[in-house]
């Protein structure tokens, strides 16, 4: 089967194919680094790893490009009251953001453009545009005029009287012909970064920098557009007025979004006391593929309520599937095979497949791979597999975390020697009485993702991630 999703711009269930033929050109929004990212945007973030990693999987040649927006309004007020300077405050967070994305088992994209690196690509769009009458000038700024552009709203699905009477403004001080229209180019203000530019100086408007960018790494035309919600209106409609205004073309073909993430049954907010970044989780002692786990557990065009007890079950689920590949892993050679059970595998495999072809549907792919667990948990115990059987069930759940990145297929060894100290030093606290210090070691080697479990033949280790 081909993978098919939900295209907000038609509105319709659409198969994914190179629109240039291979590879697939990919475009997500990214951060804006003023701040660490928090749940919300690792939503996100996740789910387009997840997407990427399927069609992967599916063997379809991928080109990956992600922006990192480092010049707007926030870094730069930010940095001013850091006393920072604007370079070395936004890689900071640059940084950090890559860190987490790490902890959290996303992969880097292929390209990865700053929008401080794009300027002459930015303005050699914004003149394109001046020279077909889509722009304006204000106070040394230049405007999109939205009334330029016959088919601004057709992303969104808003009506054009709406959009211009009642949509949301820009957070910009400029002043506009009309409300909805959007800057491209910002005039020069003091104390503030700027370029040099036909346009006269100043810096680039949020808008532009994603078109420039995304066309120059995969063209004015290209496959997959990816983002929140939050973007459709007006980022992703301004993106497409913009785009193709200045070359005449349709911009992207298929336009995917992700839904909102909320806390506790509300949205995410810092008055509230519910705002979380993935550092919080980690100082509370939160494993991060049990986070991962759960971002990605529900399908990305529905609503994430994140709950503190749910990355307690999903760590439990996490702990069900690893048992169970140790169990297979331990099946020995020599043991009959069981080809009855084989065509369950292969039914296990094509309802995987059929799920993630429909829109993603993770809950549907991760009900199939919990069921064979537990057809497959009575033949273990009963010793009704063999080792064709064993590298049957390794290979398909192999494949199943090249998508997902959160089981242990294979034994690991200890992360380092001084992981295996702690748990010769633990052994020593138990034979001497001070279990309140083997339980501060017990307790610190969780933290890490190595479970121990004490049995009559000594102590057992399990690598949670």
């Amino acid at each position: 089967m081909a993978l098919k999703l939900y295209n907000t711009l038609t509105q319709k269930m659409e198969t994914v194919q190179p629109h240039h033929g291979a590879p697939l050109g990919m475009y997500t929004c990214g951060p804006t680094v003023y701040d660490f990212a928090h749940l919300g945007n690792f939503r996100t973030f996740i789910f387009q790893d997840l997407l990427r990693r399927y069609l992967k999987y599916k063997k379809t040649p991928l080109l990956h490009v992600m922006n990192i927006t480092d010049v707007d309004d926030k870094i730069i007020n930010n940095a001013r009251a850091a006393g920072m300077s604007i370079q070395d405050y936004m890689a900071g967070y640059s940084d950090a953001f890559f860190v987490d994305m790490e902890r959290l088992r996303v992969k880097r994209p292929d390209i990865v453009p700053y929008a401080t690196q794009h300027i002459p690509e930015m303005i050699e769009l914004i003149l394109k545009l001046r020279e077909r009458g889509h722009t304006y000038e204000r106070d040394g700024s230049t405007y999109f005029r939205i009334s330029s552009f016959a088919g601004y709203g057709k992303l969104s699905h808003l009506d054009r009287s709406t959009i211009e009477t009642e949509g949301r403004v820009d957070a910009d001080e400029y002043s506009k012909e009309n409300p909805r229209d959007f800057v491209l180019w910002k005039a020069r203000k003091p104390e503030e970064p700027y370029w040099d530019s036909p346009l006269g100086p100043g810096r680039p408007g949020w808008h532009i920098e994603c078109s420039a960018m995304s066309m120059k790494y995969l063209g004015e035309t290209f496959d997959l557009h990816c983002g929140g919600v939050d973007l459709i209106f007006p980022h992703h409609e301004n993106e497409i007025a913009q785009s193709e205004g200045a070359t005449g073309f349709p911009f992207v073909r298929h336009w995917i979004h992700s839904e909102f993430l909320i806390v506790e049954g509300e949205r995410m907010s810092k008055s509230k006391g519910n705002f979380y970044t993935l550092r919080d989780l980690l100082q509370q002692g939160y494993n991060p593929i049990a986070v991962r786990y759960l971002l990605q557990s529900v399908n990305y065009r529905r609503q994430l309520n994140f709950t503190f007890d749910g990355i307690q079950q999903s760590q439990a689920a996490l702990q069900r599937v690893n048992d169970f590949l140790l169990r297979v892993r331990e099946i020995p050679s020599g043991r009959p095979e069981n080809p009855v059970f084989d065509e369950r595998l292969a039914q296990a495999r094509a309802d995987f497949e059929a799920a993630m072809d429909d829109d993603l549907n993770v809950s549907g792919a991760t009900a199939a791979l919990f069921e064979l667990v537990k057809d497959a948990n009575p033949l273990l115990e009963r010793q009704e597999l063999g080792p064709l059987n064993r590298d049957h069930i390794l290979d398909f759940f192999s494949g199943a975390n090249s998508i997902f990145d959160v089981f242990q297929i294979e034994q690991r060894e200890l992360p380092d020697a001084q992981i295996e100290r702690l748990i010769e030093e633990r052994a020593h606290a138990r034979r001497e009485r001070n279990y309140r210090r083997a339980d501060e070691i017990r307790d610190l080697l969780a933290r890490s993702g190595i479970i121990l479990e004490d049995t009559k033949e000594g102590t057992r280790w399990k690598a949670l991630n």
